[in-house]
């Protein structure tokens, strides 16, 4: 049922929710970035009970299909996030899409998601430099300390609050469930009779959403690094849940078995291969664990504790070059030197980072009361380590968040949809666990799960041909892999190391389907 802030009512899904969206208007996009690209707008309505109301703008761009007498239709990409921006995201990794049949018989579209971007967006500040100015002045990665935490805790507040003045009309309307009947349109627009897509991470929950709103409409849908939809949703809004949405899904568990995998592999590799490597897993582990107190106590210039396991993580996300520039910058900071610092984002641009927030916080139930956070520091870090603390922190600001979603998608994920859906998932992924995979696999109404034996967030960030090969046989055939089929990964972290953890090295074809699966947590 989808929950209203008016009441709690059933919501009937019509067939598009109203009039048929009509094809927009197609021009080459202006910026170099996006060079080769079409970019085009699509009106939808502001609030989906109300079609013939106010209107939105969404931000649309697609890349046709290289051989248009075998196009089959429309591959939609969403890059996760909550806020990920697909006019951004498809041109950075169109090349991604292999092997080149999928962008010989696909147009590969996406789009700014509804409060997003280049879309009608929130913006909770006045200025791209009002919003750079705000973020500066907060704690990088997470507060450690009660002074931090007051600053923490009163920037929130303040974000909250711009928000409310800035975005009030808007911020109701920005839930999973009015993008999936934005998705719907655009399927439409494109002339598809059936959607094929491909999500990675929070875009595999406005997959399953999607596929439960519309599943008649669900001609392929790739749902890559996974949500748990349940924990997700996880109850009504105006309940104080034990745990953020974070640790409900696990992602905590998962970062902690990634970052052991680095270390182990790590340890095992010559420092020409891992330049933080001491020699043996132990080792290594020893020399993480003390560097970790040691910038508690002496940070090393702006490399504080906090920014240190918050760049650990992100870089995590990439097996190449993430898990290479992990070790060096670990190395750096071993030996009392600043890293190489990622270019400053420029000031002129927007940086949006409050949109996520505003879809998070408006439907996936987070703890209100601020003195919650300090406790759960200290379970997220008993339970997973530093990385755990960086999770928790994450979805601090819906405590104070000034809005819930006019509609809320809470189930059921059950619904048969046309056509069976494609789960993926590697076994060790620092954001979206393993087992959130499984639980998506057994929630929805008919779905297989193909099990990428390797590292890092989502298989198209952390490329394997045989992943590839199953995904281009799906959306061109509805072929699925065999049951408990697996994959591995074109490249393994550290050249020179040894497999750990039964997880074969090297890339490998279809055939790969007969290695034992992962353990459950």
């Amino acid at each position: 049922m989808l929950l209203s802030t008016a009441a709690a009512l059933p919501h009937t899904v019509r067939g598009g929710d109203a009039a048929e969206a009509s094809s927009p208007a197609w021009r080459p996009c202006e910026e170099p970035a996006q060079r080769g690209f079409e970019c085009a707008t699509l009106s939808v309505p502001l609030d989906y009970d109300r079609p013939a109301g106010e209107t939105i703008e969404l931000a649309v761009i697609r890349r046709r299909a290289t051989r248009p007498s075998e196009r089959v239709g429309s591959l939609f990409f969403n890059p996760g996030g909550p806020g990920g921006a697909g006019t951004d995201a498809l041109p950075a990794w169109y090349e991604r899409f292999v092997p080149a049949e999928l962008r010989e018989r696909f147009d590969i579209v996406s789009w700014d998601p509804r409060g997003v971007g280049r879309s009608t967006a929130v913006r909770c500040f006045g200025s791209a430099e009002e919003a750079t100015a705000f973020w500066a002045r907060q704690p990088v990665g997470f507060p450690v300390g009660e002074k931090e935490r007051r600053t923490w805790f009163a920037g929130r507040a303040e974000l909250a609050e711009n928000c409310r003045q800035r975005a009030a009309k808007l911020l109701p309307h920005v839930s999973t469930s009015y993008t999936a009947r934005d998705l719907d349109r655009l399927r439409q627009a494109a002339g598809d009779e059936r959607l094929h897509y491909w999500g990675l991470s929070y875009g595999t929950f406005l997959g399953a959403v999607y596929a439960n709103l519309f599943p008649d409409k669900v001609g392929g849908l790739l749902l890559d690094g996974n949500v748990d939809p349940r924990n997700y949703v996880d109850g009504a809004m105006e309940s104080d849940p034990e745990l953020t949405t974070s640790l409900r899904m696990g992602s905590d568990l998962g970062a902690a078995d990634t970052l052991e995998q680095f270390l182990t592999l790590c340890g095992q590799a010559p420092t020409s291969g891992c330049t933080f490597s001491a020699g043996t897993p132990e080792a290594t582990r020893a020399r993480f664990t003390e560097l970790m107190r040691r910038l508690q106590d002496r940070p090393v210039g702006a490399w504080t504790y906090a920014r240190t396991v918050s760049d650990l993580r992100q870089d995590l996300y990439f097996v190449e070059p993430g898990w290479t520039d992990a070790g060096e910058m670990l190395q750096a900071l071993w030996e009392g030197r600043a890293p190489q610092a990622a270019p400053a984002p420029d000031p002129g641009v927007y940086p949006g980072t409050e949109q996520e927030a505003a879809v998070v916080c408006s439907e996936s139930p987070n703890p209100r009361t601020l003195g919650r956070y300090p406790e759960l520091d200290a379970f997220g870090y008993a339970r997973a380590g530093d990385l755990g603390r960086r999770w928790v922190w994450d979805y601090e600001w819906c405590a104070q968040w000034p809005a819930v979603a006019a509609d809320r998608y809470t189930g059921p994920f059950d619904r048969r949809t046309a056509h069976p859906v494609l789960v993926v998932n590697t076994v060790y992924d620092v954001a979206t666990s393993y087992q959130a995979a499984e639980a998506m696999t057994s929630q929805l109404g008919d779905a297989r799960l193909l099990t990428l034996r390797g590292y890092g967030h989502t298989a198209l960030l952390n490329p394997s041909a045989c992943v590839n090969d199953y995904a281009v046989r799906y959306f061109t055939t509805g072929a699925l892999p065999p049951e408990g089929a697996t994959c591995r990964q074109d490249t393994r972290p550290f050249a020179a190391a040894r497999p750990a953890g039964g997880i074969a090295a090297g890339g490998g074809g279809l055939a790969g389907t007969v290695e034992p699966r992962p353990r459950t947590r």
